[in-house]
């Protein structure tokens, strides 16, 4: 049986629906398969890091927008006032900040830091621009020229970042089990208060003890000086309780009163980790400090009133060319001068 002629017209017409159709068909699909490579090919590197305190997965930033980073020198109290700088004037200047491993490293334990790590291998092939910073904020900083800058000095002083305080204390913010820790410890301390105000001391000794007299003419924090400090909280707040950290745990245990029950030196009298005494400091609702950015920096963290050791230092020393105390001290912490006699009889310490 035949099909009748009408129908051979109907199937040809038909089959070219079906074969303009499968044309289409792969003509779609090449462009998918083409947009969905190019795509990924596009797609920026996820192996960035914010703040986790594990080894950093680093980032290998897109190199035509440029990239800032600091050095990574010192202490705990040094870098965070090297990554709060670069933090500021990168953000200042426009540009994209970038931190080194070894700040991760120091930092990311303690804080939710959120700048991205730098990869070895980039650091190393970079052609960085050093640009150094004394350790105040100066107007040239507004307008710094590279795109890969790396800034170098002991930057320390809030002028720098004060008018993102904010945002520093966001990136400075602690980690939960470490506020956890230190808020456990403390409310240890409490016993029978029922109006408690913590007051945190720092007592910063080791090579200071000779470094201040013999290199830069001045003094460290002396047992007078933190009797006047102490008293003043005393005299202020009806239930304080002193909480004690130091890098010489033995002279404070020798140098200041606990007689009156509200003292406790730290760690049972014994030196601690660095991480450990600064939350316990950042976490207390007032400063006593002595000299260093790792007083200055638990005083800014902890935010309530600050006392310092002031004009440590005799007004011709070289330290007063590197360091000024205006830019270092925020404007309502409260100073209270250092007893210089000792660098004229020799007897500090």
């Amino acid at each position: 049986m035949t099909a009748p002629d009408s129908w051979v017209p109907f199937r040809q017409h038909c089959q070219l629906s079906l074969y303009l159709l499968a044309i289409m068909t792969f003509s779609f699909l090449m462009h998918l398969h083409c947009r969905f490579f190019t795509t990924r090919q596009s797609l920026p590197s996820l192996n960035t890091t914010k703040g986790s305190p594990a080894t950093p997965p680093t980032t290998t930033p897109t190199t035509e927008q440029g990239m800032w980073t600091v050095n990574s020198t010192r202490r705990l109290g040094n870098q965070m006032g090297e990554y709060a700088t670069l933090y500021a004037l990168a953000k200042m200047n426009r540009r994209l900040a970038y931190i080194l491993p070894e700040m991760h490293q120091q930092l990311a334990p303690l804080f939710h830091i959120t700048l991205p790590v730098l990869s070895s291998d980039v650091v190393q092939n970079i052609p960085w621009k050093d640009y150094e910073l004394h350790d105040w904020m100066s107007e040239e900083y507004r307008h710094i020229e590279g795109k890969y800058v790396q800034l170098t000095g002991y930057p320390c002083s809030w002028t720098f970042y004060h008018h993102l305080r904010q945002e520093i204390l966001q990136e400075f913010s602690f980690h939960d089990h470490v506020k956890e820790e230190a808020n456990r410890y403390l409310a240890g301390l409490r016993g029978q208060r029922r109006n408690v105000t913590y007051v945190g001391i720092h007592v910063r000794r080791g090579d200071y003890v000779w470094v201040m007299p013999q290199v830069w003419k001045g003094v460290v924090a002396d047992k007078a000086y933190l009797e006047k400090a102490i008293g003043y909280f005393r005299a202020k707040y009806q239930e304080p309780v002193f909480v004690v950290t130091s890098n010489g745990m033995e002279w404070c245990r020798e140098n200041i009163d606990a007689s009156q029950g509200d003292v406790y030196f730290s760690g049972d009298g014994r030196e601690s980790s660095p991480g450990r005494d600064f939350a316990l400091l950042a976490h207390c609702n007032h400063t006593i400090m002595t000299i260093g950015t790792f007083g200055i920096w638990a005083g800014y963290l902890a935010g309530g009133e600050t006392v310092y050791l002031a004009n440590y230092t005799l007004p011709n020393s070289p330290f007063l060319k590197i360091f000024k105390a205006a830019v270092a001290f925020l404007p309502q912490w409260i100073g209270i001068d250092a007893d210089l006699s000792p660098l004229q009889s020799g007897a500090t310490g």
